[in-house]
């Protein structure tokens, strides 16, 4: 069976799930997006997995580097909901329970942010921010997830993918279920990632990049700096990643090219915003 065909028997978008219509709208890029699983329960999950991460990783409890990300944590949290009554809209973080975490691990360039405001940082990754202004970028990214819903739709999505796996495999007599045990490998999985999850999950990352653009912009923040960080990142990685149609995540490249047209405009239009 092609790409096309198999995307086809999914039928994922939003106009296609008549029976469930269930769709919202992401804040501030007006995207449609998939939303069949409740928020509160996602938010409620993920704090008990926090929990237990706080219990298993070697925490920092305190110094300047963990005041810092708590600094910048609160500023971008405020300004996105004083951005959000300043225009009369509902804010999307009203119901998070912010809280913030610095884990000691030099080898993880990396930071996250959970459901409800969950953020973890990694000490790896200050190496690559360098500075406050490298460090809030970073932090508006992954607030941008959660602001935006992402695990939301990519849990309601991933629901979506799986049922309409077995339909596809019902429509065409058990062919992708023959395939599967003939190469020893789920087929049905992989097409479904490389021709729907992967290109989706990019563009959850590409609107986490351009959302957290606008939260560091509001919060005072020189966001030019976001264009150095994947800079510094491809150094690091010594250009290594994989072909951007087997990753979840852009090229390093293309973001960087993404971010260069999106700062300016995103500079005129989200000042920081007053008190």
């Amino acid at each position: 069976m092609n790409r096309r065909k198999f995307i086809g028997y999914l039928g994922c978008s939003c106009g296609s799930l008549l029976f469930l219509n269930e769709c919202t709208t992401v804040a501030i890029t007006d995207r449609k997006q998939l939303a069949i699983i409740p928020e509160s329960k996602l938010n409620r999950q993920a704090e008990v997995i926090y929990e237990k991460i706080k219990r298993k990783e070697k925490l920092i409890h305190k110094g300047s580097q963990l005041d810092e990300i708590k600094e910048i944590g609160k500023n971008i949290e405020d300004s996105i909901t004083k951005y959000f009554d300043s225009i009369n809209a509902d804010d999307p973080s009203k119901n998070f329970n912010w809280e913030y975490i610095l884990i000691d691990n030099k080898k993880m360039k990396n930071a996250w942010c959970m459901p409800g405001g969950k953020i973890a940082v990694y000490t790896g990754i200050l190496k690559i921010s360098k500075n406050k202004n490298g460090l809030a970028a970073i932090m508006g990214h992954e607030i941008a997830h959660a602001v935006a819903k992402h695990s939301v739709e990519r849990a309601s999505r991933g629901l979506i993918v799986n049922i309409g796996t077995k339909v596809a495999d019902l429509a065409t007599g058990g062919k992708i279920s023959q395939a599967s045990r003939t190469v020893g490998m789920d087929v049905g999985g992989l097409l479904g990632q490389l021709g729907i999850t992967n290109p989706f999950n990019r563009k959850q990352e590409s609107e986490a990049d351009y959302l957290g653009l606008i939260f560091a912009s509001l919060a005072g923040y020189d966001i030019r700096e976001s264009i150095k960080i994947w800079e510094r990142m491809k150094e690091a990685n010594k250009g290594k990643e994989p072909p951007e149609w087997m990753s979840t995540h852009p090229s390093t490249s293309r973001r960087i090219t993404q971010l260069k047209t999106w700062i300016p405009d995103v500079i005129l239009k989200y000042p920081p915003i007053k008190s």
